[in-house]
């Protein structure tokens, strides 16, 4: 479980620093991007001892996955950035990639025990 918990920080440490990012490109201040930086860097941090535990495969979809489905939705809110239905479409191609990869991934358990 403590894995899984590193893991929704290294999501939301990257969805705060690319969103700072949007944030510092559109007021032109140094600031967002100070936070981007600093983010972006415990994002990797956090993701890095999540794969302690957790399938690298799976940690890495679920990261960069669910990132971008809330920097996308995020960015409609706070932005004003469109909404297709192309990238809706995406979007639920993304998230049904990210389940087939975690249903499709053995656990430690099953893999150690010989379960299949």
């Amino acid at each position: 479980m403590r894995y899984w918990i590193l893991l929704a920080l290294a999501i939301v440490a990257e969805i705060t620093g690319t969103l700072s990012m949007k944030w510092a490109s559109v007021t032109g201040g140094s600031a967002g991007y100070l936070l981007m930086l600093f983010m972006i860097a415990l994002s990797y941090i956090f993701l890095s001892f999540a794969v302690k535990r957790i399938a690298l495969g799976v940690a890495y979809a679920m990261w960069e996955g669910v990132g971008i489905l809330f920097i996308t939705l995020f960015s409609v809110m706070l932005f004003g950035e469109s909404l297709s239905p192309l990238k809706i479409a995406g979007l639920i191609t993304l998230i049904t990639g990210i389940v087939l990869i975690k249903t499709g991934t053995r656990s430690r358990c099953e893999v150690k025990h010989g379960n299949l």
